[in-house]
């Protein structure tokens, strides 16, 4: 099921709340070749300050419009699956922002679903278009840290205050692991593809919390060792992205900018300065101790969206597969198995779903990649 090239890609955005309004609205309206024609909400009133001309209906009306080519999916996370399967019963190609669902008995039924009906089906993982993860691919592509031993990424912040918020509430999706711990998986999966295990330990440390609000995440590959952290009681003071490898190391400090960027509305997605982060990579020669500053990439999130365009109209592959959601969520659901039974646990994937992964991902990343980062040319 494609779009020809010359016709608008009608989009349908369910939930306009922090993710709708701050990354897919402004995304999606920066792409030539996709019309925001619906959102899907149930403050209208929020909506039209936005976007006035936008018709505004609730989520499943949005989800099954006739009318519409694509449907994106930004809602609570216990209302991704059936969001997505109603609009792809309804025969709409669907991004889901993550996580793609609970678990992974429900990614797999989409994925399924969407063979099914021919349609297209990924889900949002920006993070592979912010700045330190695209300076770290490009330090792996060079060669210059030898051979890499230890990867280690942190979404670490500060809010020590416990809200009354459903991500904050005990219930299915909820809890700060849930919220970052699909971020951290997609972009160590999309640097260095599938672990062989997991060994994950969860914690409630800030007082009043009730759900998870630290995570301490180990990823096992053969020669390399990945370590994950997400906390809710952290004021900085260490790397964001770390690399060692036998001939030097490598990390960066500092927040992608994107995010306060399209908050703040001063800069647009894909027009020059966004995305623009002064904040450089630093090298640390293993045999000098030699210190040297390495600007980071132009990085655009706009570049997701283009990639889902140009797959619509059958140009490349999808930014993000579904064979990538469904690995991404077989290491999810472990990392919670492993934190309660306290013990290294493998990936729960099937050879099947092994081999279609590392077909997908080995066959069409180079490619696909350098046509939608817009940083590339």
């Amino acid at each position: 099921m494609t779009s020809s090239s010359s016709d608008p890609i009608r989009v349908g955005l369910i939930g306009y709340g922090y993710a709708g309004k701050t990354f897919h609205a402004p995304l999606i309206h920066a792409v030539d070749g996709l019309d925001l024609a619906v959102i899907g909400s149930s403050r209208p009133e929020r909506v039209v300050v936005d976007f006035p001309q936008v018709e505004v209906l609730s989520a499943m009306e949005t989800a099954t419009h006739p009318d519409l080519d694509l449907i994106v999916i930004a809602t609570p996370n216990d209302s991704h699956f059936p969001l997505a399967a109603a609009a792809i019963q309804a025969g709409k190609h669907v991004v889901i922002d993550k996580p793609f669902t609970l678990n992974l008995a429900e990614a797999r039924e989409l994925v399924t679903l969407a063979r099914q009906h021919d349609c297209l089906l990924s889900v949002f993982q920006n993070r592979r278009w912010e700045s330190d993860v695209l300076a770290a691919k490009s330090i792996l592509e060079s060669g210059v840290l030898g051979q890499i031993t230890h990867f280690e990424a942190h979404m670490d912040r500060f809010r020590p205050l416990v809200r009354q918020r459903w991500r904050e509430d005990p219930g299915a999706g909820a809890g700060l692991w849930f919220d970052l711990g699909p971020h951290l998986i997609d972009l160590t999966l999309h640097l260095f593809g599938l672990p062989d295990a997991v060994l994950a330990t969860l914690a409630t440390l800030r007082p009043g919390g009730k759900t998870d609000d630290w995570a301490h995440v180990q990823l096992i590959y053969p020669t390399l060792r990945v370590i994950l952290n997400a906390t809710l009681l952290s004021s900085g003071g260490i790397p964001r992205t770390l690399l060692h490898g036998t001939r030097g190391s490598w990390a960066k400090y500092g927040l992608d900018v994107q995010e306060k960027q399209l908050i703040e509305g001063t800069l647009l997605p894909g027009t020059k300065g966004f995305g623009d982060d002064p904040d450089p990579g630093i090298l640390f020669d293993g045999a000098s101790g030699t210190r040297t500053e390495i600007p980071v990439p132009p990085a655009d999130q706009i570049g997701y969206y283009i990639g889902v365009r140009d797959a619509i109209r059958g140009d490349v592959p999808l930014p993000v597969s579904p064979e990538s959601a469904i690995a991404v969520m077989a290491v999810l659901e472990t990392t919670f198995a492993s934190s309660e039974q306290g013990r290294i646990l493998p990936l729960p994937l099937t050879a099947e779903e092994r081999r279609a992964y590392e077909e997908r991902e080995g066959r069409h990343k180079g490619e696909a990649e350098k046509q939608r980062n817009p940083s590339w040319s």
